[in-house]
């Protein structure tokens, strides 16, 4: 299993590495990351392998999401399953 998880926001140094670490703390693991870095603004996005995680994943998305809440980013953390879904209708 996989999920896709995106980031958008004013850029500043550690974002990636913040990111990582709740990934990492969660047994998430990074499978790709491609960002990029248009004047100020940050845009990233990982697929990371959710399937050896050691809590639930509605977990990892709140702790996403509440370090874009505190950091002034836009973290969306999504299923692959809903990712397919989506983008095959």
């Amino acid at each position: 299993m996989k999920a896709v998880i995106t980031v958008i926001g004013k850029d500043a140094v550690g974002i990636l590495a913040k990111v990582s670490a709740i990934c990492a703390e969660s047994q998430a693991n990074v499978i790709e990351v491609t960002q990029s870095v248009m004047q100020e603004m940050f845009a990233m996005i990982m697929l990371v392998d959710i399937s050896k995680l050691n809590r639930d994943f509605v977990a990892l998305q709140d702790d996403l999401t509440a370090l874009g809440d505190s950091l002034g980013l836009q973290i969306h953390t999504m299923h692959e399953d809903i990712f397919n879904c989506m983008h095959s209708i």
